[in-house]
């Protein structure tokens, strides 16, 4: 599915800020469910120097500075994705190895193979370990269970016992006490889901990223009515030999939606970074001078190539339309 994804991010100080320098994570990620086909950030006011690099954990990061005083920031990201299906029978889950497996897979022993998910399996800080995390996680990691199974209920669990609230926690909010009072949004249902994950010493990583919306018949999509989204990935080791290997997988699941897959939960999702939780993959981050308050604006538009190819043809069809009339008219 070929995807066109439009972010806009736009910040208002008062009063002005003087000079500020910021990190921004907006450009999406090449993946075996992926490939991007263009990406490309538009920032006002210019930066006076801008840097592009991969950080540790393959995304893609954009360092900008701004030396002159501004009251508006905007940042636009703009790009076209071209997301694959990667299939991966329901079934197969059953063939995975027993969660206790994959868990001792990560215990260290010396002389064994590194494995570079084990950085996935410790706390983090949006997600630190908690007796509640794996109070929750109990009820679907019972004994011998298949690890993608018992990863599977979890996140079901998730989906149907907890509420999704807009406003109802902000980024600040521990994801333990979105636990305690089953709500939250998509970022507190990955955080609460990594949290149970990795106390039964799996390796669970945040994902970023975004997901085509539904529009209603007959109705044309709202440009930048969209929003940015977060899931979680969760790493199989290899199956094929007694003893698991380094050559895993990982599979990713959607809390909010009850959605899973190999490496990406549909089509319709679009990854843009991945981190052990938010605080490593924040949209934008930075330091500044001045500005004691600002408000800010986000808009994000996800369109697919089919959409955009039908009101093309649409438009073609009224001008054509409109022409066939006036020329009718002018005889």
């Amino acid at each position: 599915m070929l995807l066109y994804i439009t972010h806009t991010t736009t910040y208002h100080y008062v009063p002005q800020v003087n000079t500020a320098q910021h990190m921004a994570h907006l450009l999406p990620r090449d993946g075996a469910a992926q490939t991007v086909q263009h990406a490309e950030l538009t920032i006002t006011p210019t930066p006076a120097a801008t840097s592009q690099h991969m950080d540790v954990f393959g995304n893609h990061r954009t360092f900008f500075s701004l030396p002159v005083a501004h009251d508006t920031l905007s940042i636009t990201a703009k790009s076209t994705v071209d997301t694959h299906f990667m299939p991966y029978p329901p079934e197969q889950a059953l063939d995975t190895p027993a969660w206790e497996k994959v868990r001792e897979h990560f215990v260290y022993h010396s002389g064994a193979a590194w494995d570079a998910a084990t950085e996935f399996v410790f706390a983090s800080p949006y997600v630190q370990p908690h007796p509640d995390f794996a109070e929750y996680a109990r009820t679907s990691f019972t004994p011998a269970r298949p690890v993608l199974v018992a990863a599977c209920d979890l996140m079901t669990r998730i989906h149907q016992e907890f509420t999704y609230e807009t406003a109802s926690t902000d980024i600040n909010t521990p994801a333990l006490e979105a636990l305690k009072h089953r709500k939250g949004v998509c970022q507190d249902f990955a955080h609460i889901l990594i949290g149970c994950l990795r106390t039964q010493g799996l390796a669970a990583r945040y994902v970023s990223g975004y997901l085509v919306t539904e529009v209603p018949e007959g109705q044309t999509r709202l440009i930048g009515s969209d929003a940015s989204h977060a899931w979680v990935s969760v790493y199989v080791p290899n199956t094929q030999t007694d003893t698991l290997d380094t050559h895993g997988q990982w599979f990713d699941l959607d809390p909010t939606n009850n959605r899973w897959g190999l490496g990406s939960p549909g089509i319709d999702y679009v990854t843009l970074a991945i981190g052990r939780d938010y605080a490593d993959v924040s949209p934008v981050r930075g330091v500044i001078h001045g500005g004691a308050s600002h408000t800010l604006e986000v808009g994000v538009t996800v369109q697919p190539a089919s959409e955009l190819v039908s009101a093309a043809t649409q438009t073609a069809t009224i001008q054509s339309q409109t022409q066939s009339q006036c020329q009718s008219q002018s005889l």
